[in-house]
């Protein structure tokens, strides 16, 4: 391999890598909104998938030829699909959060209702072929240009170039992408240095003082879950409005419980679930580049590295890691 085949290789592992951990990212502070408050979701996955079959039908719905124009222009129509793809992951969390707080069903069992029944749904009411005008554009203008430098088009009159190894990294990317960077920071400084972030922990560590002091429990609880579907929501969106463009059953293959090991890895911190996510972006990202650096594996083996990873991180940080304590228990006022 010649070296500028190398640096494009790289390049594109990188790139990978980022596009492969958004969902994840997002799967994991699901889990973190959950279940700092005290409620284990193990229906992340279930969540996701409801969002992206939710925001890819409402893209496919505005983009038929009956439609007004004014709804089909790219910014309302994928505005309205995102909307729908967050408010879907949100009433999951919701039905997960009556079931657990409303009704004292098992968490683990409530959580796989909603994985079983987000794959009955979708699987049922799926149609194939069907197609829409498109998904969220990249910011860079060139992004598939093997050029020495990219253009980065902000506007009709403000655009400028970078070297193709910065540009394609920083700028090839989505406003979703983007996003995760940004829900990572703002949900890492709202749980130490809020209100909210104050009464979420909380009500995750000890629920009866939290109670004692006059903390709704409860309504914490729910506003929690609610939060920690739209955050699922944006995982599954990102996989039909921005990744990809389309919509296949199951098509989440695991992201969700993969994002539960993020969490764990980080120790229910955004800042350690971002770097657990980029590690297991990396190992999905290898499934497809591998080739690309001329190293030629049984597919078998590299599909199953996400999931080899999974295991060895919890091996390695379970006992090592402090869960909040009330997590996974039912709070019953006195």
């Amino acid at each position: 391999m010649g070296e500028v085949e190398l640096g494009f290789a790289i390049i594109a592992t990188i790139n990978a890598t980022i596009r492969f951990s958004v969902p994840i990212t997002f799967g994991a502070l699901s889990g973190i909104f959950s279940e700092r408050s005290g409620i284990v979701n193990i229906g992340i996955e279930g969540m996701m998938l409801l969002a992206a079959f939710s925001g890819f039908m409402t893209n496919v719905i505005l983009s038929e030829p009956d439609v007004s124009s004014a709804l089909q222009a790219a910014p309302v129509r994928l505005s309205i699909s995102l909307a729908v793809a967050l408010l879907t992951g949100g009433l999951a969390g919701l039905l997960h959060a009556v079931l657990c707080i409303q009704y004292k069903v098992d968490q683990i069992i409530s959580g796989a209702v909603i994985n079983i029944l987000a794959v009955g749904l979708t699987g049922y009411f799926y149609q194939e072929k069907t197609e829409t005008l498109g998904k969220l554009p990249n910011l860079i203008s060139n992004p598939f240009s093997k050029s020495d430098s990219v253009t980065v088009k902000f506007a009709d009159n403000f655009s400028f170039s970078l070297p193709y190894d910065i540009g394609s990294i920083l700028f090839d990317k989505d406003l979703i992408t983007y996003l995760s960077l940004i829900m990572v920071l703002v949900v890492g400084w709202a749980l130490t240095h809020t209100t909210w972030g104050l009464r979420t922990r909380s009500v995750g560590e000890n629920p009866r003082a939290a109670d004692t002091l006059g903390i709704g429990v409860f309504r914490v609880q729910y506003t929690n879950l609610f939060l920690s579907g739209t955050m699922a929501g944006m995982g599954g969106a990102f996989l039909t409005l921005a990744a990809v463009g389309l919509f296949e059953r199951g098509m989440t293959t695991g992201r969700g419980f993969i994002a539960l090991a993020v969490m764990i890895f980080g120790n229910w911190r955004p800042s350690g679930a971002l770097w657990g996510a980029l590690l297991f972006g990396f190992a999905m990202a290898l499934q497809n580049q591998l080739q690309l650096f001329g190293i030629n594996l049984p597919h078998q083996l590299v599909g199953m590295l996400p999931y080899i990873l999974t295991i060895i991180v919890l091996a390695g940080v379970v006992g090592r890691v402090q869960p909040p304590a009330f997590v996974g228990q039912t709070y019953e006022p006195e």
